[in-house]
């Protein structure tokens, strides 16, 4: 059997999206144009449901949720690889890739859970009108996101443990631009037997649930929506659901094209293309797409914006 050269490693390479140095200076102006968006627009969101009285809901307490998670997922990837790209180095240390795909688990599993929890608010408002202030009391509220956040880090924590325990060769170049679990563990020399089994494991039951409890939801709206008598009842109903089903398609069809990106093809770059349309591209459109699906959401962030440039 032929000696395998481990190495006591001190940090990794992110390889990025590309080596051509000409398309550096493009890539970096975009993903800091699309990072300065994201901070942006979600954070505006914020500001606008926290300032208008008329929005101190459920349903805008979650999409608060949903933008502070949006800020924090970007947060985890993009600065460093503007980093990266702006020094023309590649490494990071072996802890901060630890810490980056800890974070990056964190708030990717969290998008889930906070879109089938607004999913879930949307069916006892549309389905359960009369029972609905019963139902989404506050403390309820709270306690749906606090164990969305508690199941999310204590799954983000295990995989970064037993990553912790995997021995590495010298080969430590990650094609990515940011600490992806599966680039990681595939750098691995000992047996990565069991990280593979629980990737696989908790992608179905932590990416699957919520989205099956998201369908569950949407059909029993639907169902619902038929059966009501008016036109003006089925479109203002569907209009409260619209941005949100917008949001669950974006996010859920772009994380399906990273994962037939994967299956289907070898190249690790194209992994790593595909993965922009799954960590960055959904969290810059949401406050978009809420802007401009949801009127009275809109008419608080043209009063806020209103507020911010009278006051300069």
């Amino acid at each position: 059997m032929e000696p395998v050269n481990y190495t006591a490693i001190s940090e990794f390479l992110l390889l990025g999206l590309t080596e051509d140095l000409a398309l550096q200076p493009l890539i970096f102006s975009l993903f800091l144009s699309m990072y300065l968006v994201t901070v942006l627009g979600n954070l505006l969101i914020i500001l606008a449901v926290s300032s208008d009285s008329r929005l101190h809901t459920p349903m805008y307490a979650f999409l608060c949720s949903l933008s502070f998670n949006d800020i924090c997922l970007s947060t985890s990837t993009v600065p460093k690889m503007l980093g990266n790209l702006q020094t023309q180095d590649p490494s990071i240390t072996y802890t901060g890739c630890l810490c980056q795909m800890f974070f990056v688990l964190v708030f990717a599993y969290l998008e889930n859970f906070l879109l089938a929890v607004m999913a879930y608010d949307r069916y006892v408002a549309i389905c359960h009108p009369l029972r609905y202030t019963v139902i989404m009391l506050p403390h309820f509220c709270v306690l749906l996101v606090l164990v969305s956040v508690s199941i999310s880090t204590v799954d983000a924590l295990l995989h970064t443990l037993m990553v912790l325990r995997l021995s590495f060769c010298t080969d430590l170049g990650i094609p990515h631009f940011f600490c992806e679990l599966a680039q990681v563990v595939k750098l691995a020399c000992s047996d990565t037997s069991v990280d593979n089994v629980l990737i696989y494991v908790a992608t179905c039951i932590f990416g699957g649930v919520p989205l099956s409890g998201i369908i569950f939801s949407y059909v029993h709206i639907v169902s619902s929506v038929l059966r009501m008598p008016s036109a003006e009842g089925k479109h203002k109903a569907f209009s409260t659901c619209g941005s949100h089903l917008s949001v669950v398609a974006l996010f859920y069809g772009t994380g399906a094209g990273l994962y037939m990106s994967s299956a289907f093809t070898d190249s690790p770059r194209n992994s790593a293309v595909a993965s922009v349309m799954y960590t960055v591209v959904p969290q810059m459109l949401n406050p978009f797409i809420y802007s401009l699906r949801n009127r009275d959401l809109n008419e608080a962030l043209r009063s806020l914006i209103g507020r911010i440039t009278s006051f300069l």
